[in-house]
């Protein structure tokens, strides 16, 4: 099966031709719009109408050639400011049609020059929508994205040595090497990201692939951050008498951060947890639950959850492609918050631990901020725990 690129009025005539495969077999043949190259990973759709620049650079990414379902895309450039970590970390990107000449006042280059300076190869001109479906129909399959000649049975036969996903660390290639403190604010009209100075709570924040905006929201809750690597021993965190301890999200299958779910089972109890996506699930194997890979995974900032606890639901931003099994941890954790569309665990407590998690993303970039609330219980747990 061939799907050629459909054309569109702002693809630059002299593009180079692209072609995306999937383990399937499945050949789209588009239009390279970005760094002209290759790629490899798990392929996956993202249901967000805008922030592709938080996308392109949230390293949960790592691993993956990200889908966007929304038709155009690059309409407002990129710039320096809009970005969760220091590089792009998606190995490829899937698009219907790039914006040729972006509009915004913030805007320092194009998407496809962006996407060229960071080696980031991309397509355009396909039919997302029939790759959705296939990707829903089937679930997320390897892919492999390349501007280089190849036959289709050249093409297939490569896309089968793209390695799984699954039981792969990925969270050591993206964390940090050296710890680093961050007293940056989220961002703010006409100042921009404020310099934080006065804090009630010390905060260490595991680095499993940590989004900049997740460090904003703490800040803006008075909490300074000293964030570690992802193999940072319990004891060196303990010594340095935190209030709490954060749990980040990251790429990936959590079942080979064995490091991590160790440090975690010792901290259980003698400090405060708030774990966030991977944060989550390395919390629910920690307390002795399993995890499971999701069929296309959640990738967007649309998905409904429930809060078991206040009736509420919250329109939230979300991006992972393993959950936690909620009869797993039957006697040993409180569910908290259900997704609406699956019904798969969106967070957990442990109130007598003085823990509790949440699946999605609640510092939002991009997304809605209906969750914004879990930092401020963060805090007030810390002055519980305290308290005690």
């Amino acid at each position: 099966m061939r799907a050629k690129a459909q054309g569109t009025k702002n693809t630059l005539s002299h593009s180079r031709k692209a072609h995306l495969v999937l383990e399937d077999g499945t050949i789209f043949e588009g239009l390279s719009c970005g760094y002209e190259g290759e790629g490899q990973g798990e392929v996956v759709f993202n249901t967000a109408m805008s922030g592709y620049q938080e996308i392109l650079t949230d390293p949960s990414y790592k691993g993956q050639i990200v889908t966007m379902t929304y038709p155009l895309i690059g309409n407002t450039g990129c710039n320096s400011e809009d970005v969760e970590s220091g590089r792009p970390w998606v190995e490829g990107f899937v698009l219907k049609e790039m914006a040729a000449a972006p509009s915004n006042w913030r805007s320092g280059e194009s998407l496809p020059d962006y996407l060229r300076r960071h080696r980031i190869p991309a397509i355009e001109g396909i039919d997302t929508r029939k790759l959705t479906r296939i990707i829903r129909r089937t679930g997320a399959q390897r892919g492999l994205l390349t501007t280089s000649p190849a036959d289709p049975p050249a093409l297939r036969e490569r896309v089968k040595a793209v390695p799984s996903i699954v039981g792969l660390d990925l969270v050591k290639e993206v964390t940090c090497s050296k710890p680093y403190r961050r007293r940056e604010g989220t961002y703010g009209w006409p100042d921009g990201y404020p310099d934080r100075r006065r804090f009630d709570y010390f905060v260490v924040a595991y680095d499993f692939g940590i989004k900049r905006n997740i460090l904003r929201s703490l800040v803006d809750r008075r909490m300074e951050v000293l964030i570690v690597p992802a193999s940072t021993p319990t004891e060196e965190v303990l010594k340095l008498k935190p209030d709490g301890v954060f749990l980040s999200n990251g790429p990936g299958d959590p079942e080979p951060i064995a490091y991590a779910i160790e440090s975690i089972k010792e901290m259980i109890g003698k400090v405060p947890l708030f774990g966030i996506c991977l944060g989550h699930q390395l919390i629910g194997l920690a307390l002795g639950g399993k995890t499971y890979k999701l069929r296309f995974g959640h990738h967007g900032a649309n998905h409904p959850v429930k809060n078991l606890e206040t009736g509420a639901i919250e329109i939230t931003s979300q991006n992972h492609g393993f959950a936690v099994d909620i009869d797993s941890l039957q006697g040993l954790a409180k569910l908290t918050h259900l997704n609406l569309n699956d019904l798969t665990s969106e967070g957990l407590s442990v109130r007598e631990k003085f823990l509790f998690t949440v699946q999605y993303h609640p510092e939002s970039s991009p997304g809605p901020h209906d969750s914004h609330y879990l930092f401020r219980d963060f805090a007030r747990m810390m002055d519980d725990f305290k308290g005690k």
